[in-house]
């Protein structure tokens, strides 16, 4: 694994004067985070407080401790940006990084890269006696990957005749090969990342990391804070571990255990199916209430009163007239916030690599679990390696148990994308509206976009109004003309002069 610091936001001044050939220039983002710390409190301009941070850098730093370490005010390591290059890392670690919602990630996709077989080995598995046996399963999925891969795109050229006719298609045909072979390819599977995170996030991301229970995450944090402790030591403050991270889920995984609430699970009882398994009630109400609440000289009871004496034709008519002008591109309007849904689900690993950018949603997850069985790519059974896809996967549970025996939880490296974990989400409706725009679309991935579905039919049975314009983008100008009978002009993007 490499973590590189690829960048950093310096003072626009620091920048000029580099670029003016000065030399030791204190080149860190402190500056900045103690420049503004002081802006609530000081009556200078705050170009004059950015330039005595950048001629102080020792009182700078001195001040941006005392204010996040005495005074709690966190925020102001949030001014403080970094991007890391973060290379060779599992996929199942790739999950514990993107767990952190207010950062932003760009993986490397295994929906459009044709992988060559690089895989993690977990530190903690190199002395048991079964590195050899979880090697061969995983160079055995990776060789059935290139297989599947070759024959799924000879397929594709076949099933659809008229996009094979264009070369331009063919990146297309042989992405969608791509997308369903990966299902064989382990959670051990290398990628890469590029990350942008600022101070405060990163603090907690390290924190965090250094609990962690696998070896792999806990040398991560350790080298995204080697990678940036000397450039920024004021604002990187509480990163070593901690009772809290490191004791609270296992000693309630054990409390539950003695409690026997997990009984009913261990017999294999588990719902796999997606369930909306709470919601807001009278959720078109409340957000049309929301809305009435913005415009009108009223209370909230009186605009939900209102709202509740209105008749379906009126509540559309409402619902129609806050979304005359959406277009595919924009957002849902913030009063949808108000409405919010909870699904349980059981999901695969490839399905879970998409859901999980969702950041903005409540995302809480279960372990991989091969006995939630495994999602199969129909276009496996089309080229008839259904059997020789399942033969691998029980060869891959057979390494799993002996795995988890030793060493609970690490185990789940070997287990493949098309494995199962249940996760518990929710979301207000305005992110629904997001994840319906861009998951349901039929460009989206097959098994992300039949959740997306499932999610927008479950909502639209208790939210019959405001769920209205759920849908995919492309799909959208449709939706609309049912609506309002036309679709407004797409503005246009602007040229680059």
């Amino acid at each position: 694994m490499k973590v590189i610091l690829a960048g950093y936001n310096l003072d626009t001044e620091t920048i000029k004067e580099l670029g003016w050939g000065k030399r030791g220039l204190p080149l860190t983002p402190e500056t900045i985070s103690a420049a503004y710390a002081r802006i609530s409190r000081s009556p200078k301009s705050v170009d004059r407080l950015r330039a005595e941070a950048r001629h102080e850098i020792g009182k700078a730093r001195f001040s941006n401790r005392r204010i996040i370490f005495e005074m709690s005010h966190h925020s102001i390591a949030e001014h403080a940006v970094f991007n890391f290059d973060i290379i060779g890392i599992s996929r199942l670690a790739v999950e514990k990084l993107e767990k952190f919602r207010l950062c932003s990630y760009t993986e490397k996709s295994q929906r459009y890269v044709t992988l060559k077989g690089d895989f993690v080995i977990p530190a903690e598995i190199k002395n048991t006696g079964l590195t050899e046996p979880y090697v061969k399963t995983i160079k055995l999925q990776n060789s059935f990957y290139s297989y599947l891969l070759k024959k799924i795109v000879v397929l594709n050229y076949k099933k659809f005749p008229n996009l094979a006719k264009y070369r331009a298609n063919h990146r297309t045909l042989e992405n969608w090969a791509k997308e369903d072979a990966r299902y064989v390819l382990s959670l051990a599977t290398q990628t890469q990342v590029g990350a942008t995170i600022n101070a405060r996030n990163l603090e907690l991301m390290i924190r965090r990391f250094a609990s962690n229970h696998f070896e792999e995450v806990r040398i991560l944090g350790k080298k995204l804070y080697e990678t940036i402790r000397k450039i920024a030591p004021s604002i990187i403050l509480f990163y070593r571990a901690n009772d809290y991270d490191q004791k609270t889920n296992s000693e309630l995984f054990g409390y539950a255990g003695r409690q026997g609430y997990g009984e009913a699970e261990k017999q294999g009882c588990r719902d796999v199916n997606l369930r909306l398994v709470d919601h807001t009630p009278y959720g078109d109400e409340k957000v049309l209430a929301a809305l009435l609440f913005k415009v009108a000289n009223n209370s909230h009871a009186r605009c939900l009163q209102i709202v509740k004496k209105m008749t379906i034709k009126q509540k559309l008519d409402l619902f129609k007239q806050a979304c005359k002008y959406m277009e595919l591109y924009d957002v849902a309007p913030r009063e949808f916030e108000y409405a919010s849904l909870v699904y349980s689900m059981a999901v695969s690993a490839g399905c879970f690599g998409q859901l999980k950018r969702h950041r903005l949603a409540s995302i809480v997850t279960q372990d991989y679990d091969p006995r939630l069985g495994y999602t199969l790519p129909e276009s496996v059974r089309e080229v008839g390696e259904e059997t020789k896809f399942n033969e691998i996967i029980q060869k891959t549970e057979d390494i799993f148990e002996k795995i988890e025996k030793k060493l609970p939880g690490v185990g789940s490296y070997i287990l493949t994308n098309a494995h199962r974990k249940m996760v518990l989400i929710g979301v207000n409706l305005r992110e629904l509206y997001h994840i319906s725009r861009l998951r349901e679309d039929p460009t989206a991935q097959w098994d992300i976009r039949k959740i997306a579905q499932q999610m927008s039919a479950c909502a639209a049975r208790v939210m019959p109004v405001t769920t209205g314009l759920l849908g995919g983008k492309t799909d959208y100008p449709e939706i609309y003309r049912r609506h309002f009978g036309s679709y407004p002009k797409i503005t246009e993007v602007p040229p680059i002069k």
